[in-house]
């Protein structure tokens, strides 16, 4: 059997709960394309930006997980909710997780490697088993510096409300069209985009450093997550707020920080020195 075949069992049963709520979603934005209307279309654009484009990237990655930089606490916390925007758990589950995953990343015990199958990478890993979405005691244990706050507490357990609020407001509002594109369809193609950060980022793709895990660089993935696919640059310097490190390697949120750090929302920004990716570049070259 190949290393990215399906692989379904890792002795794990279906976490029914997760199944239907991701089937009833999945077909909602299958609906979605029979009742369009530019309205919502560009609706569900500006959430999918805030919630995967701030939420995600600017805030559970790059800032939560990571530190890379540093901004005022309420900033720090609007952040955080847009991250639960995107159905993906609460912040100390999203950190904990993620930092896991570089801790173990593609060996024993990385919770969603390629390795265990491409399907488990990409969303069988939710699916499948006890992801402690809500146990924060549990998540605090690799989130201790979210632990600190009764906020992030309270938001990893009740990480749904943001979310079915906005659902809500969008069907009142809107109509079924809104609340079809505005949330089915926007949650479900943010879902997809950032597991497909976990999933084919660590099978296709290039790879400008060496790592002890298979991470790669992919400009399409990327340009969906708001330079999330720059990943390979991204193994190999954790804590770097840039990812597409190279004047080519388009990364929005990167661009985003520069304009908060203008205005002084941002700062202390964390990025590898020049002369460092230099030496590295040149390095991979005479090795290639």
């Amino acid at each position: 059997m190949s290393k990215h075949a399906i692989h379904l069992a890792n002795g794990q049963k279906i976490n029914w709960v997760t199944t239907l709520i991701l089937a009833g979603l999945h077909i909602g934005a299958f609906a979605a394309f029979f009742c369009f209307s530019w309205k919502a279309f560009f609706v569900a654009l500006a959430l999918h930006w805030v919630a995967v484009g701030w939420g995600i990237s600017l805030g559970y990655h790059r800032l939560h997980t990571h530190q890379s930089y540093q901004c005022p606490r309420w900033l720090e916390y609007f952040f955080a909710i847009c991250g639960t925007m995107t159905l993906e758990g609460g912040p100390m589950f999203w950190v904990g997780t993620h930092r896991v995953h570089h801790a173990k990343s593609d060996q024993p015990g990385d919770p969603h490697s390629p390795n265990e199958g491409t399907f488990w990478s990409h969303m069988g890993w939710i699916v499948f088993g006890e992801t402690n979405h809500n146990n924060s005691a549990f998540m605090a244990k690799h989130a201790p510096d979210l632990a600190r706050h009764k906020f992030y507490w309270w938001l990893n357990t009740y990480h749904w409300i943001p979310v079915v609020a906005t659902g809500l407001a969008l069907l009142a509002f809107g109509g079924l069209p809104m609340f079809l594109w505005g949330f089915c369809l926007r949650i479900v193609y943010g879902l997809h985009c950032t597991w497909l950060i976990n999933s084919a980022t660590h099978i296709f793709g290039s790879r400008r450093f060496e790592t002890t895990d298979d991470s790669r660089n992919s400009f399409i993935l990327a340009v969906l997550t708001f330079g999330e696919g720059w990943h390979n640059n991204h193994h190999a310097h954790q804590t770097s707020a840039r990812h597409g490190m190279m004047w080519y390697e388009f990364d929005i949120s990167w661009l985003t920080l520069k304009l908060l750090k203008s205005v002084g929302l941002v700062w202390g920004i964390r990025l590898v020195k020049p002369e460092v990716l230099a030496r590295q570049q040149e390095t991979a070259e005479l090795a290639a």
